[in-house]
């Protein structure tokens, strides 16, 4: 896979870009990109003037295709970041995540189109992984209570006894003392 960006500039920049490549574009020299220290901020330059630039993550991921035959699309890269170049008196963005998408669609995506990152509080982040790694390692949370199991068990009542059944007398078949027998009793029995 290739590494990209979206290069993205203002319209004045861009027609001056347009010009340049077309006049002359085998010599790189007159563009100049540099990032400072920090790796998200640096300048532009094309011929002699400056520009600021911010390098700003999408809000989603963005996929690039290319084609050499116009029928069928490769996919050459995920795109994550954006390079803003801005006019000198145009202010810097605010944050390393740019608000919106590349279309019009996607204006305000992270509000709009995502949900929420939960608010937790640190320290109950903190305590709730120390009492997991404690249970892990075998012992006890202690911040939780045990209690007597049998003590919160429903009290059973004390049953009556049933009722007895009558007894019914089973009269023997009248097949002289042996017990009736099916078809299927005979496959069972080798014959003698």
């Amino acid at each position: 896979m290739e590494e990209q960006f979206i290069l993205r500039v203002p319209p004045s920049v861009s027609e001056r870009i347009e010009r340049l490549l077309n006049e002359n574009s085998s010599s790189p020299e007159d563009l100049d990109l540099s990032f400072s220290e920090d790796g998200r901020s640096g300048s532009f330059l094309i011929g002699n003037e400056k520009f600021p630039v911010s390098l700003l993550d999408l809000p989603c991921v963005v996929e690039s295709y290319k084609t050499y035959d116009d029928s069928v699309l490769i996919k050459t890269a995920d795109i994550g970041q954006v390079i803003m170049v801005r006019e000198e008196h145009d202010p810097a963005p605010e944050g390393v995540e740019y608000r919106h998408g590349l279309t019009p669609p996607m204006r305000d995506a992270r509000r709009r189109r995502f949900r929420r990152e939960p608010d937790l509080n640190p320290e109950l982040v903190q305590r709730v992984e120390k009492d997991l790694l404690n249970i892990m390692s075998g012992g006890r949370d202690a911040h939780v209570e045990t209690a007597d199991p049998e003590a919160y068990a429903p009290r059973k009542k004390a049953a009556s006894a049933p009722a007895a059944k009558p007894e019914v007398a089973v009269e023997a078949p009248a097949t002289g003392g042996e017990p009736e027998r099916s078809d299927s009793d005979d496959s069972l029995e080798p014959e003698n």
